[in-house]
């Protein structure tokens, strides 16, 4: 009977589990990712809503429109889109070696995370690509 209890106490010693430090860790660092996921993700939604915004005009004949035309239907689509990161003016209208025109959009969004801490990230997308 002494070999059984034996046995049965080495058996439970062998059985570990997370403690409660370590399941606060992992919560903590699944908040900390969490909240940092929260805040660039905005910037991130209004990238994609200008480049559909960008790739919807190019569907138009982009050719057969002045820049100030280009940039008003961007402004229009853009105030439908709520975008307010950038406005027609901001854009760069080119011709490609095809003589196509091409829209593109570069700019910066500086979203602060905590205390002194910014994230800067750069956003660029034509109506080519």
């Amino acid at each position: 009977m002494r070999q059984y209890q034996v046995n049965q106490l080495s058996h439970f010693k062998k059985q570990a589990g997370a403690t409660l430090l370590g399941m606060l860790f992992v919560g903590g660092a699944i908040v900390f990712v969490a909240l940092i996921a929260m805040k660039l993700f905005p910037a991130y939604q209004e990238f994609f809503s200008v480049k559909t915004v960008i790739r919807t005009m190019n569907k138009e004949s982009l050719s057969a429109l002045t820049k100030k035309e280009i940039q008003d239907s961007f402004n229009k689509r853009a105030d439908t889109g709520y975008i307010t990161v950038i406005k027609g003016s901001d854009l760069t209208i080119d011709k490609n070696s095809a003589g196509e025109t091409v829209v593109s959009a570069q700019y910066q969004v500086t979203t602060p995370l905590f205390g002194n801490i910014s994230v800067l990230m750069d956003f660029d997308t034509a109506s080519s690509k």
